[in-house]
């Protein structure tokens, strides 16, 4: 991607990478039933960690907090120390390209808004031997809530996520690589806004004042809102949906 240093001015030093909040984090952890008493969380493009914070709260268990882009690993540590749960956090500096567990060592993969990065199904795939027995996968998936979006929302997603697929066909994927479905939840539309795209909104606003005449800055400023606008005009056809499946 070109203009890396202007998008991490732009997403750094926000509550989230992704849209997502403490209760949905909450409420998918609830389905795990079946969770050793001091599991091993892998928490896969942790990004600054919110979720990461909430999941250290849920358990005696240790989070293996997994980014390959420091200043979100140390925005967790931070974040982690103020909220009294850094003993139970360890960070990584690796990409999720190149995950290095051993086979049936991990008692959960939890990947909000971050899977994508790998591939939704190569992701399920590729990873399950690194899950214990019983072991659980937890992520957070854009995916189609109706089949029929409009024209401009479609065209955007099949440049942004060719690979975006109903809710219906995710769960299919799941069941077919061996997985039992165990719940599966849309987060709520606030949490786009609350966690992520309001605090863009207000960096993106500053940034453009910043970079007035810097044309080429100007219009990737402009393809960031782009986003935004496409959630704010279409958000009832597309959303993140939890998927809590179990190892069978």
């Amino acid at each position: 991607m070109e203009h890396w240093d202007l998008f991490f001015e732009i997403h750094s030093n926000n509550p989230r990478e992704g849209p997502g909040d403490n209760k949905s984090t909450k409420k998918a952890f609830s389905y795990l039933k079946e969770l050793a008493s001091e599991p091993i969380i892998v928490d896969i493009g942790c990004g600054p960690g919110m979720q990461t914070v909430q999941l250290a709260k849920l358990t005696d268990g240790t989070i293996i907090a997994i980014d390959n882009h420091q200043p979100f690993l140390d925005e967790l540590k931070k974040r982690a120390e103020k909220e009294g749960v850094i003993e139970k956090i360890k960070v990584k500096n690796v990409s999720v390209l190149d995950l290095s567990f051993k086979e049936k060592s991990v008692d959960v993969f939890w990947a909000e808004s971050s899977i994508y990065i790998y591939g939704f199904e190569k992701g399920l795939k590729d990873w399950k031997k690194l899950l214990k027995k019983n072991g659980y996968f937890v992520v957070s998936e854009l995916s189609w809530i109706k089949s029929n979006p409009p024209n401009e929302c479609k065209q955007f997603f099949n440049e942004e996520y060719p690979q975006m697929n109903l809710i219906e066909e995710n769960i299919a994927i799941i069941k077919d690589l061996g997985y039992d479905l165990i719940h599966y939840f849309e987060i709520p539309k606030q949490s786009w806004l609350d966690n992520y795209y309001n605090p863009l909104k207000i960096k993106i606003t500053s940034l453009k004042k910043k970079y007035y005449n810097d044309k080429e800055k100007l219009e990737f400023l402009k393809s960031q809102m782009e986003e935004i606008t496409i959630f704010e005009r279409y958000n009832e056809y597309y959303g993140y949906v939890f998927y809590i499946m179990q190892r069978s």
